[in-house]
C-alpha cells in the first residue's frame, strides 16, 4: 500500500508541477501581451496622426510622415471614411485581397476600437486595426507550452512506470523461481514419506489428507516455477475446476466460513484455460473474502453463461469496499491488512486478463454488508 501511495504522490507532484509551470507562463505571457498591445495601439495612433498631417495642404515633413506610415509592417490596418467606405489598407494578405469582399469581412471582425482622424471642416476618417500575427501567436503560446509540458510529463511518467514495472517483474520472477527451487526438495521428500505411510499404515484415513496437501504443495511449486513464462491454455471443464477448488478450501478453512456453490457441479462447460493458475485465482479471491469476513461468514459462488462467456460471481458477507477503492484493490502492494504483501488480487487480475484475455472486477460492494467479485472467462 505504501508503494501505491508513493506512486500516487509522484503522479500528483508531476501534475501540480505542470499546472504551476503553465499558470506562471500564462500570467507572464499575458503581461507581455498587454505591453505589446499598448505599443501596437500607440503605433497605430502615430500612423493615424501621420495620415492626418499628410492630408493637410500646408503639411511639412511629408517624407518623414510617409516613413511613419511605411514603417508599420506588422499591424493590419484599414482606413475608412465617415460612411465606413474603405479608402486604404495595409498588412493584409495580398492574394486574399483580390476578393472584393475580403476587407469588408475583416472590418466586421475587428474588435479593437477605431482611431478617429479629425480632418477639419467637420470631416473625419477612421482607422481600424487588428492584432498583429506575433501578438496572436503570443496569446496562444502559453497554452501550447502547457500542452507540451503535460505531454512531456506524461511520456516521462509512462517511461518511468514501464521501466519500474519491468524491474519489479524481474524481481518477482527471480523470487518466484527461487521459491519454487527451495520448495522442490522438501515437497519431494514429503511425497516420499506419504508413500511410506500408505505402505505401512493403509488404514489411517489421515494419510489421504496429507497426500492432498502434498499434492497442493507440488502444484504451488509448479505455479511459482512458471511465473514469467506464458502459460499454455487447454480446454478444460471450468465447473469441475471451480468445484474442486471449493472442496479443497472447505476442508482447510474455519468451520465458521460457509462455502455455498449456487450452480450444478455436474454441469460441463469447456473453457480454454490453465487449470493450476485458474485455481490460484479462485483461492486468492476466496482467501481475500475470508479475510474481509474476519473468519466468519458466507461465500457464495454463482455461475451464469452467455453464448461466448462464463460469468463467475464470488460474493462474501464481509466488511465491503468503498467505491473509490474498486480499482485500487487490484494494484500491486495495495492492502488494508497489517501483514500482507497486497499481491493476491493483483496476481488474480494478471492471470485472468493477461493470460486468459478475461476480466475481473468488483461487480458491487457495500460497506458493512459484503462484496461481489466478478470473473469473466471466454468460452472460445
Amino acid at each position: 500500500m505504501n508503494n501505491y501511495r508513493h506512486k500516487t504522490n509522484w503522479m500528483l507532484f508531476l501534475f501540480l508541477f505542470a499546472i504551476l509551470t503553465g499558470l506562471g507562463s500564462l500570467i507572464y505571457t499575458r503581461f507581455l501581451v498587454n505591453i505589446l498591445k499598448n505599443e501596437e495601439r500607440i503605433k497605430v495612433e502615430q500612423w493615424a496622426e501621420a495620415t492626418r498631417l499628410i492630408s493637410m495642404p500646408d503639411s511639412s515633413h511629408t517624407e518623414f510622415l510617409s516613413s511613419i506610415i511605411e514603417n508599420n509592417i506588422s499591424v493590419p490596418v484599414i482606413l475608412t471614411d465617415e460612411a465606413e467606405t474603405i479608402i486604404g489598407s495595409k498588412n493584409f494578405d495580398e492574394n486574399r485581397m483580390r476578393d472584393p469582399g475580403f476587407l469588408y469581412s475583416q472590418l466586421r471582425k475587428i474588435k479593437n476600437k477605431p482611431i478617429v482622424i479629425d480632418l477639419g471642416n467637420g470631416h473625419r476618417s477612421m482607422i481600424y486595426y487588428k492584432d498583429s500575427l506575433i501578438l496572436i501567436q503570443l496569446n496562444y503560446y502559453p497554452y501550447v507550452q502547457l500542452a507540451i509540458i503535460l505531454l512531456f510529463i506524461l511520456v516521462a511518467y509512462l517511461a518511468f512506470n514501464s521501466s519500474r514495472k519491468a524491474e519489479e517483474n524481474q524481481v518477482w520472477v527471480s523470487m518466484s523461481k527461487e521459491t519454487a527451487h527451495q520448495l522442490g526438495t522438501p515437497t519431494s521428500s514429503l511425497a516420499g514419506w506419504v508413500e511410506m505411510l500408505y505402505d505401512k499404515y493403509p488404514e489411517v484415513s489421515l494419510t489421504n489428507e496429507i497426500a492432498l496437501d502434498v499434492a497442493r504443495l507440488e502444484k504451488i511449486t509448479e505455479r511459482f516455477s512458471r511465473i514469467g513464462a506464458k502459460p499454455a491454455l487447454a480446454k478444460d471443464n471450468i465447473i469441475a475446476i471451480i468445484s474442486r477448488t471449493i472442496d479443497y478450501l472447505k476442508t482447510r478453512s474455519s468451520s465458521k466460513v460457509k462455502f455455498i456453490p449456487l450452480f450444478d457441479p455436474s454441469e460441463i462447460v469447456f473453457v480454454p484455460l490453465n487449470a493450476p493458475l485458474f485455481e490460484w485465482v479462485i483461492e486468492n479471491v476466496s482467501k481475500n473474502a475470508i479475510d474481509a469476513m474476519e473468519g466468519s461468514g458466507e461465500i457464495r459462488f454463482n455461475i451464469s453463461l452467455t453464448d461466448k462467456t462464463i460469468l463467475l460471481d464470488i460474493t462474501d458477507t464481509g466488511k465491503g469496499i468503498p467505491g473509490n477503492a474498486f480499482k485500487k484493490i487490484f494494484n500491486p502492494g495495495y492492502t488494508t491488512k497489517q501483514r500482507g504483501w497486497g499481491l493476491g488480487l493483483s496476481l488474480a487480475k494478471r492471470i485472468i486478463e493477461e493470460f486468459h484475455n478475461g476480466k475481473i472486477y468488483v461487480r458491487n460492494s457495500e460497506v458493512g454488508k459484503g462484496t461481489c467479485i466478478r470473473i469473466v472467462m471466454n468460452r472460445e
